[in-house]
């Protein structure tokens, strides 16, 4: 005769492997849990710690010696001059073929430079610091220039964009790869019809357009101050606007 009693206990196996099934679930979802407080753990602190870290780089553009100082082709020197000057920067440190000095403006670590290669080979010194001091081009540097298509006392800002035909930003974009970083264009006015453009540039603002560029340049500082401090978008409200004529 055949025995079909079940064998002690084995009523309870389905049961068993339920309750097992039931505990690697738990320990999966407490795992994943886990994972992904760690994960966003990280990732919070990897932010904090790049800003921490973070230091923005504002670059002016010019031409070395004193035959350039004042010209219009230097405004963008002029600009960390008048910065350096109310945030107690010494600018005067010759590395990475420039003239540079680290302080902190606003809050925020700067390091202000006034490339010395001449206009047309800035980038080579702005990608030679921005690598140096691992720089992220895109969130963290400011460029500031003159611009002949801007009437003397206009500034204009923006977030990227091409050249526009400026061999120092062309320059910056060719070594820095990458065309996606804040810029302020120092209105010069344009050249005079019949004149050599390098002639314009290469040359000094009469008494007039000197007073009405110093204005401009006020206003770039107040722009930077304002856009390394996250108001990008409030600087160009405030300033990408014409002054109306008198």
């Amino acid at each position: 005769i055949r025995n079909t009693e079940k064998a002690p206990g084995a009523k309870m196996l389905p049961v068993l492997f339920w309750y097992l099934k039931v505990c690697r679930a738990v320990l999966i979802a407490i795992h994943s849990e886990f994972c992904y407080s760690i994960f966003i753990k990280n990732h919070v602190y990897r932010k904090q710690h790049r800003k921490d870290k973070m230091m923005y780089l504002i670059a002016g553009l010019g031409n070395p010696t004193r035959e350039y100082d004042k010209t219009r082709h230097n405004v963008g020197f002029s600009v960390i001059d008048v910065l350096a000057d109310k945030y107690n920067i010494d600018v005067s440190d010759r590395k990475h073929k420039a003239l540079c000095g680290r302080g902190v403006i606003e809050g925020e670590k700067v390091l202000l430079l006034k490339p010395q290669t001449f206009m047309n080979l800035s980038g080579e010194s702005v990608a030679e610091l921005l690598h140096y001091y691992k720089i992220d081009p895109e969130e963290e540097l400011l460029v500031i220039f003159d611009d002949i298509s801007l009437a003397p006392g206009n500034i204009r800002i923006r977030k990227k964009g091409s050249a526009g035909g400026h061999n120092g930003i062309k320059n910056i974009i060719a070594m820095t790869g990458t065309e996606n970083f804040k810029r302020i264009k120092v209105g010069v006015g344009e050249k005079p019809a019949g004149w050599d453009l390098a002639d314009h540039v290469l040359g000094h603002f009469d008494a007039a357009d000197r007073v009405e560029v110093e204005k401009a340049i006020g206003h770039a500082v107040e722009a930077a101050e304002m856009m390394i401090t996250g108001e990008t978008d409030a600087a160009m409200n405030r300033y990408n606007v014409k002054k109306k004529e008198e």
